[in-house]
C-alpha cells in the first residue's frame, strides 16, 4: 500500500524557527519544523528515551532532545549528537495552498537506524581497533560505519558482555526496575550486520605503537591500522582497613551491580561512601530496595566540588525526606567486622552499623597497562583537538584529558554523553575529516523525585545567577568566571538548559549582566 497524504496543519500555525508536534493517526506523531520558509517532518519523539521533541528546541537546522540533549537535523531527521544512537524518520511535505500535508507510510516508524556501510574487506583492507565498548567505543565503532569506513573493526572488552547502557545501573537497573534485556545499546544482530566484531574477556596488557599491535592476557597480539583507546576509569577502593571483607562494593560495572543487588536481599542496611553522582544516585536507587541508608561523605554537602552548594543543600533535603541520613564533613577510617562488614567507623569516632558498604569516591583512568604512551599526572592521556595521542592512536571518554575549547582549560570529564561524543568525533578524525571538537559538556541525574541537567564546565567560579527557587526545586542557575557564562544548571527548565548550550556552543551566550537585568529572552534568541 503506498503512502498515505495526511493534513497536519496549517500554513500559520508555525513561525519561523519554530517546531511542533502533530497526530498522523494510530496515537503516532509527526515533527513539524518551520525552516527558512520550509517546512521539514521528522519522529516526534527521541529514541533514546522517547522524551518529546517539541519540548525541546529548534536551533537553526538542529533539533535538541530536552532531556539528554540528543541532537538531529530537523530537515533529513540524521543524528548528529548522542546520548540517541539512532535517527529520526523523515516524511516528504507537500504544501497546498494554506494547507500542509505529510506522506505516513503504512508502517509508521519515528526513527531509524543511520545510513551506515557493512564490513567490505574487498574494498578497504584497514583494521580499525578500539579498545574499550563503553560509551566513547560503542559510540565510534557505529560513527565509523556511519562515516563509510569497510573496513574491519575490532572492540576489546574485559567484560563477558556486548556494549550496554552504563548510566542506568545505578539508577533504574539498581532500583529493579529495567531487565537485564533492556541494558543493552544494540542487538547482536546490529554487531553483526555491520561487521563490528566485539572480542570479549580480552584484558589487554600492552600496546605496541611500533609494531603497531595490542598484546592481551591469552597471549595474542591484534594488528592495527588505527588505533582508539577508550577503557574510560575504574573506580577508586579507599585504602582502609577493612576494605577488603565481604559485601564491601564499588559499582562501575554489570556485575558490580549484579553482586550489590544479590547482597542487599539479605541486608537492612548500607553504607555509601561518597556524595557525588555515583554515591547520591546508589543512595536513592537502595532507598527503592527498602534498606536504611546512611551517606559519608568529607564534604559538607553533597556535589561540592561540582555544584553551588545550595543544589547540593537540595538534594540533602529530598533525600533525608525519605529516610536517609548524612554524616557530612565526616570520613570513613576503618570498616569492622569478621568476615563480613559489621561497621564503619568515621573519623569522629561514631560507629555506624551497617551490612553493605558501597564506595562511590570516584574513578581513575584505567591505563595501567599503557607503558608505551605518555600519561599525565592522573594516569589520563592528553589529546589534541581531533582526540589524537600520537600516530595513528587516538583516545576519547574518562581517559582523555583535552584542551576545552570554550575556556581554553585542560580537563577530563567523566560522564557518559561526553564520552559518547568524543567518542564520535574521534571517530570522524580517524576517517580524516579533521573535525576539532568543539560541543559543549552536558551532565544529568535523576533521583528523589528531581530531574537535573547541567551544561557547561567551570572550576571555582565567581559568582552566580538564579533564576527561580532552588529550596522549591524549579529553578536554573548560571555560573559566572570572568565576566562569562561557564555553566548552567537547571531543574524544571529543560528548555532553557537547551538553549544555553546550544548559545554556549554558538558563542552567543548573553553576558552576565544581561541575565541580571532580564532583558534577553533566551529561548527567542536561540532562534534567530
Amino acid at each position: 500500500m503506498s503512502d498515505k497524504k495526511v493534513k497536519v496543519a496549517r500554513v500559520g500555525d508555525l513561525e519561523e524557527g519554530q517546531m511542533k508536534s502533530f497526530e498522523v493517526g494510530d496515537g503516532n506523531k509527526i515533527l513539524l519544523s518551520k525552516i527558512d520558509g520550509e517546512f521539514y517532518a521528522t519522529g516526534a519523539a527521541c529514541p533514546h528515551y522517547g522524551a518529546p521533541l517539541d519540548r525541546g528546541i529548534l536551533s537553526g537546522e538542529r533539533i535538541v532532545c530536552p532531556w539528554h540533549h540528543a541532537c538531529y537535523n530537523a530537515k533529513s531527521g540524521d543524528l548528529e549528537e548522542p546520548p540517541s544512537r539512532d535517527s529520526l524518520s523523515s516524511f516528504e511535505v507537500e504544501v497546498d495552498g494554506d494547507d500542509i500535508y505529510v506522506m505516513i507510510p503504512k508502517e509508521f516508524k519515528g526513527s531509524r537506524t543511520p545510513d551506515m556501510v557493512s564490513y567490505d574487506p574487498q574494498s578497504e583492507n584497514r583494521s580499525f581497533v578500539i579498545i574499550g565498548a563503553g560509551a566513547a567505543g560503542s559510540m565510534a565503532a557505529q560513527t565509523l560505519r556511519e562515516d563509510g569506513f569497510k573496513g574491519e573493526i575490532i572492540m576489546l572488552t574485559h567484560e563477558d558482555r556486548m556494549p550496554y547502557d552504563r548510566p542506568n545501573l545505578s539508577k533504574d537497573y539498581l532500583q529493579g526496575d529495567a531487565k537485564d534485556e533492556w541494558m543493552p545499546i544494540r542487538d547482536d544482530d546490529f554487531y553483526n550486520k555491520y561487521g563490528i566484531e566485539v572480542l570479549r574477556k580480552k584484558h589487554v596488557t600492552g600496546i605496541d605503537i611500533k609494531k603497531r599491535e595490542v598484546s592481551v592476557a591469552s597471549g595474542e597480539s591484534i594488528k592495527y591500522d588505527r588505533l582508539l583507546i577508550t577503557t574510560g576509569g575504574e573506580p577508586r577502593k579507599l585504602n582502609i582497613p577493612g576494605a577488603d571483607l565481604q559485601n564491601v562494593f564499588t559499582l562501575r560495572t554489570f556485575d558490580d551491580c549484579d553482586r550489590i543487588i544479590a547482597a542487599a536481599k539479605n541486608a537492612a542496611k548500607v553504607v555509601v561512601i561518597g556524595a557525588s553522582f555515583i554515591g547520591m544516585e546508589t543512595a536513592f536507587s537502595m532507598t527503592k530496595r527498602k534498606l536504611q541508608v546512611t551517606v559519608v561523605a568529607p564534604e559538607k554537602t553533597p556535589f561540592s566540588h561540582v555544584f553551588a552548594p545550595e543544589v547540593g543543600e537540595l538534594f540533602r533535603k529530598k533525600h533525608e525526606e525519605i529516610g536517609v541520613r548524612f554524616r557530612l564533613g565526616d570520613s570513613v577510617e576503618r570498616i569492622e567486622g569478621d568476615s563480613k562488614v559489621e561497621a564503619v567507623v568515621l573519623e569522629s569516632g561514631d560507629s555506624v552499623e551497617t551490612d553493605m558498604v558501597i564506595m562511590g569516591v570516584g574513578v581513575k583512568p584505567s591505563s595501567d597497562f599503557l607503558k608505551g604512551l605518555d600519561l599525565e599526572s592522573d594516569g589520563s592521556l592528553k589529546v589534541d583537538e581531533h582526540f589524537n595521542v600520537t600516530e595513528n592512536v587516538y583516545a576519547a571518554g574518562d581517559i582523555a584529558s583535552f584542551r576545552y575549547w570554550y575556556n581554553n582549560d585542560v580537563i577530563r570529564i567523566e560522564h557518559w554523553r561526553t564520552a559518547e561524543q568524543q567518542g564520535r568525533y574521534a571517530a570522524h578524525n580517524m576517517m580524516d575529516k579533521e573535525v576539532p571538537f568543539r560541543s559543549i559538556p552536558f551532565f544529568w541525574t535523576a533521583q528523589v523525585g528531581l530531574q537535573f541537567r547541567h551544561v557547561g564546565y567551570v572550576r571555582d567560579w565567581d559568582d552566580i545567577i538564579v533564576e527561580g527557587d532552588i529550596s522549591k526545586g524549579s529553578f536554573i542557575l548560571f555560573y559566572i568566571k570572568k565576566n562569562k557564562v561557564e555553566a548552567a544548571s537547571g531543574i524544571k527548565y529543560d528548555r532553557e538548559i537547551d538553549v544555553v548550550e546550544e548559545l554556549m556552543r554558538q558563542e552567543r551566550m548573553p553576558s552576565p549582566d544581561e541575565l541580571r537585568d532580564g532583558s534577553i529572552d533566551l529561548i527567542e534568541l536561540v532562534r534567530r
